[in-house]
């Protein structure tokens, strides 16, 4: 594998220096120095041109020799232009500076989304931002991205108490949830109207409800990737709030302040929040606490970032977290976890080659305890690392991302059900995968086939999952699309679906024992999780500021792992499997102009 990767790797790079020039650079905001994700990259009178990505970066290959005048536009900031002289392969860098403007022009808005959805597959992919989430109502007042997950398409929350999302169909532990790269495993507090994640922090989040691509593994339902902005990078500044629920505060600034002549910067973001509601329920809420004790919900939830920015737009962060969370059922139970996380990123973008390369290192740990009277302590935790790095070649019309991936964790579980019968686990994994997808537009066809391998060594199992992604654009205003692959996890949660209320979030890795086909004697092939993805769509732009999008879809669940928590007997088995479909079709009709967006 690593003389696949590192042979293409040199190919492409080759590739580029017989290439016609190359204009790249980073689009920032020129008060705060924050990267501006999805802003429009032209060459003027052209067809030439790019999107910036989540971090601010944009590639545009085979551009014409000579001198160019590039344009950089996006709503809510006045356009800016520049000039290069474009060599035969070449690379030409700019970073570029965008001023806030008072005035913004429906026409740039609206030519930006529909360049990005005709060279976009963007199947069952939702893009929130930290503004959308605040322009939702809110129950406590505190906006949160778990309170705006249930608006979007196919995504439930099971309720008020140890909230959980199901995905279309797809259960909370066949949902994967990152932060920053680390795999956050219980996002969101035992009350469930708040999340882990501090909405003022959020740059962007992605919500893959299904047929995701290559780039992505470890869970067979969806993906949702959240990514933090960095701290300003000039000047410091803070926010403070309370409210009967939390109270919250942010500070933010430059260590090294961003300079437009060049060089690079260093800057920080560091966030809390602290609940109340056990100490200010009584007097607010004294309907919902007539014994006077109070709600039993708290947390605390702590976030650090520091964010080093090279010249020619290398990157570098460093981040961690501690988020905490009890509830305290007085003369019942007394549920208390944790969960911490430290880790690392990186940009890397070479002078010489078209070739980018980004990468992430960290290591995060979760334990959680149940402590109800009269019964035995129950007890799960686990921990682990991940590394990982992707390769990004981008060409005129084609795009290559190509990666590798590690991951290690254990897990240590103890529980005793009501009968007296113990379930244990000690259990080391690890995990390697690898993957390409290529993104490829001819005419009105993009299409992006993908390929993951993975390896389940603590299992000794193997997975080949193809996918693919594709999307036809018939008309300006109309585009048809399609996604599917094959998906698999090694990971198992002890929640029962058919809990009302389940506090208690454990999990396990795959099991040693046997497993044998559901309602059978027959042996499973392997000792995976596994489903199969199929999503169609359509995308109608009904007027310049109407979009209608509608995808039917099916997640076939060809094996399911449950853990046996209520066996009769100490021979029964731990875990049974299981299979099942999910399906059905969603509909979204959004309204945006300057000043709505519905």
């Amino acid at each position: 594998m690593k003389k696949i990767i590192f042979t293409l790797g040199l190919l492409l790079s080759l590739s580029a220096l017989y290439a016609q020039g190359i204009v790249r650079g980073n689009v920032f905001d020129k008060e705060s120095g924050e990267p501006i994700p999805f802003a429009s990259v032209g060459i003027k009178a052209t067809s030439v041109g790019d999107d910036t990505d989540e971090s601010g970066f944009f590639s545009i290959a085979e551009v014409p020799n000579g001198p160019q005048t590039i344009t950089v536009s996006y709503v809510g900031y006045e356009d800016f232009s520049f000039d290069v002289d474009v060599r035969k392969g070449g690379i030409t860098y700019k970073a570029v500076y965008l001023i806030a403007s008072g005035i913004q022009l429906d026409q740039v808005e609206i030519s930006g989304k529909k360049d990005q959805a005709k060279t976009e597959v963007q199947i069952s992919k939702v893009q929130v931002t930290a503004k959308q989430i605040k322009a939702m109502p809110t129950t406590s007042g505190d906006a949160d991205i778990a309170q705006y997950l249930p608006v979007l398409p196919g995504v439930i929350v099971s309720g008020d108490q140890g909230g959980q999302i199901y995905i279309r169909g797809g259960a909370p532990i066949q949902n994967k949830i990152l932060l920053d790269g680390i795999t956050i495993y219980n996002p969101f507090h035992s009350i469930g109207f708040f999340s882990v994640f501090e909405t003022e922090i959020i740059r962007n989040a992605d919500v893959l409800t299904g047929g995701f691509n290559a780039e992505y593994a470890g869970r067979v339902s969806a993906i949702v990737d959240i990514k933090t902005r960095e701290g300003n990078k000039k000047r410091f500044s803070g926010i403070a709030s309370v409210s009967p629920f939390q109270s919250k505060l942010l500070i933010e600034g430059p260590i090294a302040k961003l300079k437009e002549s060049g060089g690079g910067s260093t800057s920080f973001i560091l966030t809390g929040k602290h609940s109340y509601l056990d100490r200010t329920s009584p007097t607010l809420y004294s309907y919902a606490t007539p014994d006077g004790e109070g709600l039993p919900f708290a947390f605390t939830d702590l976030y650090g970032k520091i964010s080093f920015v090279a010249e020619n737009g290398t990157k570098l962060n460093l981040f961690g977290f501690n988020f905490q969370d009890r509830v305290n059922y007085q003369n019942t139970a007394d549920i208390n976890w944790n969960t911490t996380g430290v880790g690392a990123s990186f940009l890397l973008i070479p002078s010489s080659t078209n070739l980018v390369i980004g990468g992430t290192l960290n290591y995060s740990g979760y334990e959680i305890g149940l402590q109800q009277i009269g019964q035995d302590l129950r007890t799960s935790g686990l921990d682990g690392f991940n590394v990982g790095m992707d390769f990004t070649y981008y060409g005129a019309v084609t795009e290559i991302k190509y990666g590798f991936e590690l991951n290690g964790f254990r897990t240590n579980f103890n529980f005793r059900n009501q009968l007296g019968i113990t379930i244990n686990q000690f259990e080391n994994n690890t995990e390697i995968g690898g993957f390409m997808k290529i993104k490829y537009r001819f005419g009105n066809l993009v299409v992006e086939p993908g390929l993951r391998l993975q390896y389940y060594a603590s299992l000794n199992n193997f997975s080949f999952e193809p996918r693919i992604g594709a999307k036809v654009n018939l008309s300006d205003n109309v585009r048809l699309k399609f996604a599917g692959g094959i998906y698999s996890q090694n990971l198992i949660s002890t929640v029962n679906e058919r809990d009302i209320v389940n506090l208690f979030v454990g999990f396990l890795s795959g099991p040693d024992e046997i497993l044998y086909k559901p309602n059978s004697s027959e042996r499973t092939q392997h000792k995976l999780q596994k489903a199969i993805h199929g999503i169609a769509g359509v995308e109608i732009d009904l007027s310049d500021k109407i979009e209608l999008n509608v995808e039917p879809y099916i997640k076939r669940f060809t094996q399911l792992i449950n853990l046996t928590r209520n066996k009769l007997r100490p021979s029964d088995p731990n875990y049974i499997t299981e299979t099942g479909n999910a399906y059905g079709i969603d509909f979204l009709l959004k309204y945006n102009d300057k000043n709505h967006s519905v």
